[in-house]
């Protein structure tokens, strides 16, 4: 079972109408921070390179968070000069902070990133993008450790970058191969539900959303980069590594804890083929027989080992009813959240009292086999009393699933009159019909205004869309740990 809080569901994704309808379909925003150098060749040569190859109308926007040279000029001169680049300009450092809010006040359907240096090349561009256009996945990024990338960097980095992504790896159980690419992408939708729950506002910002949305079932796709490393990188290599594993260590432990509402972006988009009602196969059958599967084996062998422990200093019975109990409780506790999806602690306690029914059945089969083989035998061996204890575990594992999920964890989501839905999508609606390609979604004011916002502030330009409810931005008011 699992546990869903969410008010409704999302809209399906669809690919991307062709077409110009004053919207630009994709957002690129380039972070920048005392860029004063390299920001007009950045924007040039991407607004050249996306006015000759993406077929769908684009902008180009720059977030300037508190640059202290020459960059806001720059960028002020760049806004007036190309007619598809934008300017926005904050008074606090972090990346992270500068893309939560560009990325909240955009009306793209696609938003985008990469870093100013331009170190990945744009011939990646297009194909990040082409999966989140044709509604195929939920955020795109760039990976420099795929085995088909061409990477150009100092072993020092090389080091660092993978031993991260290992460390996210062993720890967070990351599949996606490289957290801390400057080129990622993420569809808008999916963008106004992940990014409240993202709290961090520097460098950790993607691997935050990555973790987080990887947890929560949305789609990643990567694209093998061609990447050469900038010399003169003004991040600060050992300060930003501490912040990381920081924000690893508060992750987890949220992870651990239950505490993040990930149940509100579990599979929100599309139709899944899992969610179908298929004759004859019940709902998520398959997956929790295998999860069951693996935690019963692992199971069997700590009350195996339990059983051996206690049988030295105490009676056959004695030991069998106390390795059940510990490992009948250590099996309800990994049912719950591996096998049937239940997160947080509500209902624990109610849980692990039905779990100790079933306990108590399975007590009765394995007492029941133990009582059978002495009053065969006498004084039966120690290897065939493992031997039928095995047997009769088998029988009551077959008996602990199907109480496990027809009575502890049953899947009680029932569409009842009382579900919100907070955003609908009728693919035979006339609004599907109409003309302007990119509705609901209204065009932004022409021509784009350079926009001073405060960190933590969203700009509100008549983009949002009123059927979507947004949970509140909180990002933190200083960022003491931004190298930048």
């Amino acid at each position: 079972m699992r546990t869903d809080s969410s008010p409704g569901t999302l809209p399906a994704r669809e690919h991307l109408p062709a077409g110009n309808a004053g919207t630009p379909v994709l957002d690129v925003v380039i972070p920048v921070y005392n860029e004063e150098k390299d920001l007009q060749p950045c924007v040039l040569r991407l607004h050249d390179h996306l006015t000759r190859t993406f077929p769908y109308a684009f902008r180009i926007t720059i977030a300037d968070n508190a640059s202290t040279d020459s960059t806001p000029l720059v960028a002020a001169r760049l806004e007036a000069e190309i007619s598809e680049v934008a300017n926005f300009r904050l008074e606090q450092k972090g990346r992270g902070r500068a893309l939560r809010t560009v990325w909240s006040a955009s009306d793209a359907p696609i938003l985008a990133y990469m870093d100013v240096d331009l170190s990945t090349d744009l011939n990646a561009l297009l194909p990040l993008v082409a999966p989140l256009i044709s509604g195929h996945s939920d955020l795109a990024i760039g990976s420099r450790l795929a085995r088909t990338s061409r990477v150009v960097r100092g072993p020092k980095r090389e080091f660092i970058s993978r031993a991260y992504n290992m460390i996210l790896r062993g720890s967070l159980q990351a599949r996606f191969s490289d957290a801390q690419c400057g080129f990622k992408a993420i569809r808008r939708d999916v963008a106004q539900v992940l990014l409240p729950l993202v709290e961090d506002t520097g460098w950790f910002f993607d691997t935050e959303m990555l973790v987080l949305a990887e947890r929560a079932g949305l789609r990643i796709h990567e694209v093998p980069v061609d990447w050469v490393d900038d010399p003169e990188s003004t991040v600060h290599i050992v300060r930003t590594a501490t912040d990381d594993l920081r924000g690893v260590w508060r992750i987890g432990k949220a992870l651990a804890g239950g505490s993040l509402p990930l149940d509100r972006l579990t599979r929100p988009f599309g139709d899944d083929p899992r969610d179908r009602d298929i004759q004859d196969v019940p709902r998520g059958l398959a997956r929790q027989l295998v999860g069951f599967c693996v935690v019963g084996g692992l199971s069997t062998l700590f009350y195996l080992v339990l059983y051996s422990v206690f049988r030295q200093f105490s009676g056959a019975q004695v030991a069998n009813a106390l390795a059940l109990l510990v490992s009948a409780i250590a099996n309800t506790a990994a049912n719950r959240r591996l096998t049937f999806g239940v997160r947080g602690r509500g209902g624990a306690v109610r849980h692990q009292a039905q779990g100790l029914v079933v306990f108590g059945i399975g007590l009765a089969l394995t007492s029941g086999s133990l009582a059978a083989l002495n009053a065969a035998t006498g004084h039966p061996a120690h290897s065939t009393e493992l031997a039928v204890l095995i047997a009769a575990n088998l029988a009551a594992t077959v008996l602990r699933f199907l109480l496990f999920r027809a009575w502890v964890f049953p899947d009680r989501r029932e569409p009842g009159p009382e579900s919100t839905v907070v955003a609908t999508h009728h693919p035979s609606s006339p609004a599907c019909t109409t003309t302007a390609p990119y509705a609901p979604l209204p065009p932004r004011p022409v021509p784009y205004r350079t926009t001073q916002v405060r960190a933590g502030e969203v700009v509100d330009d008549g983009w949002r869309d009123t059927t979507m409810r947004l949970q509140p931005v909180r990002p933190h008011d200083t960022d003491p740990g931004d190298p930048r």
